[in-house]
């Protein structure tokens, strides 16, 4: 996680939006409802999933968990941040903040931290703290109150390692505040959709038998704009 040189350029019809070209989900649900696979839905294969499997994933759709870690300055300021660097520019939103938020309330660690590193809950804070003091030096009255291009080339220097506060590295809190953000987008059907993921391998599986057998479960859909194409062409990689 040592770059976000992609945050500036992202192309669309909107600025900061999806290409133009992609396409309205039809079925399921992905954020922002545009999506490579508009026709397909990761819960249609719920019924296929064990019940203790199908009530963890169901549970990530149907309960957005209440914010009890951090306070409302926090909230605005990394919902902002969080939005931005997951290009959740409109609804619907995959609630990445409330997830991290469950997750540092509940004293879920990874077990680990590297020495010149506070407590992951003590490094969200600071980190929202490191934001709202770069927005203040731009005339902004917080990160969320900035205007998206501040915004964007703060994250930019973040991502860069290039902030500059005492007491916490900011290459290694980059790193360790998007490992939390992309965990938790990824834990969600939604964006299970958007990539066309499977869902649960558990009974079934993915291994496909060969031809004219059939597979251990439907794959998604043929994408109607080629990923690796679409990347290409507007400068991303």
């Amino acid at each position: 996680m040592s770059s976000a040189g992609h945050l500036p350029n992202r192309g669309g019809a909107a600025p900061g939006g999806p290409p133009a070209t992609l396409p309205r989900q039809r079925r399921g649900t992905t954020p922002q409802m545009h999506g490579r696979y508009p026709d397909y839905d990761v819960l249609e294969e719920a019924g296929h999933w064990d019940e203790a499997t199908r009530r963890v994933v169901l549970d990530r759709v149907e309960r957005v968990p209440p914010i009890r870690f951090f306070d409302e300055r926090e909230v605005a300021t990394l919902g902002a941040f969080c939005d931005l660097v997951l290009a959740q520019d409109s609804e619907p939103r995959i609630p990445v903040l409330a997830m991290v938020d469950e997750k540092l309330f509940e004293k879920k660690g990874e077990g680990y931290r590297h020495a010149e590193m506070p407590s992951d809950p003590q490094a969200w804070r600071e980190v929202a703290r490191m934001l709202d003091a770069a927005a203040a030096e731009q005339g902004a009255e917080s990160f969320a109150a900035a205007e998206r291009e501040a915004q964007l080339r703060i994250v930019a220097r973040f991502s860069e390692g290039r902030l500059e506060w005492n007491g916490m590295p900011p290459a290694k809190a980059w790193g360790l505040v998007m490992r939390d953000v992309l965990s938790a987008f990824y834990s969600h059907p939604w964006a299970w959709n958007e990539i066309g993921f499977g869902g649960p391998a558990y009974p079934r599986g993915y291994v496909r038998l060969g031809p004219g057998q059939r597979e251990h479960w439907e794959s998604p859909p043929e994408f109607e704009l080629d990923p690796v194409r679409d990347v290409r062409e507007r400068g991303l990689e």
